[in-house]
């Protein structure tokens, strides 16, 4: 398929993070854009405000004319659509060109010097950090994100072609259709068992992923890891590491070293060791261009994050708001270290949303063990995502897991007035589901609360 002929592109599934980004680009390049997405977001109604017709039924009659011509239009969906949803029957039918979102990402930057990150954790802020230190450093790329940069208020950034920066996501084996020149392997942490079965499966198939690296290219991976590249880490002698690191005024200060050098009173800005190793990892991958180290390092203290990656939402002496994207047990455990490492001492009550019925069931022992750290815990109901329910996998059924004697499961619409009678001096909202929805109302709700 010749992209630049290309006339129309149809998505299904448009309102994701990733396939929002995708619209984007064809929008961006001069594409006729149309999609389907079964909920109106804040995300989906920036996409209408840039002129691509989004619809939320599953009716082929909503699709605009011009997408009917099978000639001229492409058809992308994300594998969460359900195989029975008619306007994928409809397309799949016919001979219409479907292609799988990280199938076009392949296709997009086969042909740039592509940087693909890849990791069960930390793919999000690591791209979104590697955009920055690029940008600050006059470097042409396009970046394809999977969240909203603050640094860019959007997840897709156009700063020439000569570059290009995806996530190489492994949900569904996608990260196995991209082409990268360098890459990154964050972490291998047992997820997605639904499609893998077993966590070897998984580990193979991110051994498959950087054996896709093009021949004279770079993998750098998270020291102890299972794999063959150069390394990174924190104090542990990795061939890109951070030593000597203090915190002043809740930024981190440390020395960076590389294989040629060391950089000295390097700043970060953004909490928990976690960021600090996609800081690490973004700038390893970001020397690659030939831009200079000291000017890469420098442009790491003006990072200003990602939504809901550890998101301030309020922050005074008697009252700290923070918002995450964890949904695993391994980034829970990682925002309550970073809180902890920030704001020693203070009592936390955290809100989670727990994200899918399979990873519910698969990793529940982990979940209530990591839950457990805080001081109080707020479960709303499971986020079923693209799974029916599951018989017994419940919120409630996880909570008596958890060791800790102030616990509830809450609905949405009783959350505001619980957090005010707990009144706690940390509040942390975590999940990967609709919960992303609620924090604006939450923190206009409790900015003026005593």
């Amino acid at each position: 398929m010749n992209l630049k002929t290309l006339i129309n592109v149809y998505f299904i599934g448009i309102g994701g993070i990733g396939m929002s980004a995708l619209a984007r680009y064809f929008r961006f390049i001069g594409k006729s854009v149309a999609g389907y997405d079964k909920t109106e977001t804040p995300l989906t109604r920036e996409l209408k405000d840039l002129g691509i017709d989004v619809h939320y039924e599953d009716d082929i009659h909503l699709v605009p004319e011009e997408f009917y011509d099978t000639t001229n239009t492409l058809v992308v969906y994300t594998p969460a659509v359900p195989a029975e949803h008619s306007e994928y029957q409809y397309f799949l039918n016919r001979d219409f060109e479907l292609k799988k979102r990280s199938e076009v990402l392949g296709l997009i930057t086969r042909d740039t010097f592509c940087f693909a990150v890849a990791g069960t954790h930390g793919k999000t802020t690591t791209s979104c950090i590697l955009a920055h230190l690029l940008k600050e450093t006059d470097t042409p790329f396009t970046a394809f994100l999977g969240g909203i940069s603050e640094d860019f208020n959007s997840n897709f950034v156009f700063e020439g072609t000569e570059y290009s920066i995806v996530e190489a996501d492994e949900f569904d084996r996608s990260f196995l259709r991209l082409f990268p020149d360098v890459a990154c392997v964050t972490s291998m942490d047992a997820d997605h068992l639904d499609i893998y079965g077993d966590e070897s499966e998984l580990k193979k198939s991110f051994k498959e992923f950087t054996e896709r690296i093009k021949p004279g290219g770079k993998l750098f991976v998270r020291k102890g890891l299972p794999l063959n590249g150069i390394t990174y880490g924190i104090e542990d002698g990795s061939d890109y590491c951070l030593e000597n690191i203090r915190i002043e005024d809740g930024s981190y200060i440390f020395d960076l070293v590389t294989p040629e050098t060391r950089l000295s009173e390097v700043k970060f800005n953004k909490p928990g060791r976690h960021n600090l190793l996609n800081g690490l990892v973004a700038f390893a991958m970001a020397t690659q261009t030939g831009k200079p180290a000291k000017d890469l390092a420098e442009a790491l203290e003006t990072f200003k994050g990602v939504q809901r990656r550890f998101s301030y939402k309020i922050k005074r002496d008697t009252f700290i708001f923070i918002d995450d994207y964890a949904h695993h047990p391994t980034e829970i455990n990682a925002v309550y270290e970073a809180i902890s490492e920030m704001h020693p001492g203070k009592e936390i009550l955290v809100v989670f949303q727990p994200h899918l019925y399979s990873r519910t069931r698969d990793f529940a022992d982990d979940f209530a063990k990591s839950l457990s750290q805080f001081d109080s815990i707020l479960l709303l109901d499971i986020y079923p995502a693209r799974e029916k329910p599951m018989a017994g996998i419940t919120s409630e059924w996880l909570l008596e897991k958890i060791d800790r004697p102030k616990k509830k499961v809450i609905g949405k619409s009783k959350l505001i007035k619980e957090i005010k009678k707990q009144n706690p001096e940390i509040l942390v909202t975590l999940g990967a589901g609709d919960i992303g929805l609620e924090i604006q109302k939450l923190t206009e709700e409790l900015e003026h609360a005593e």
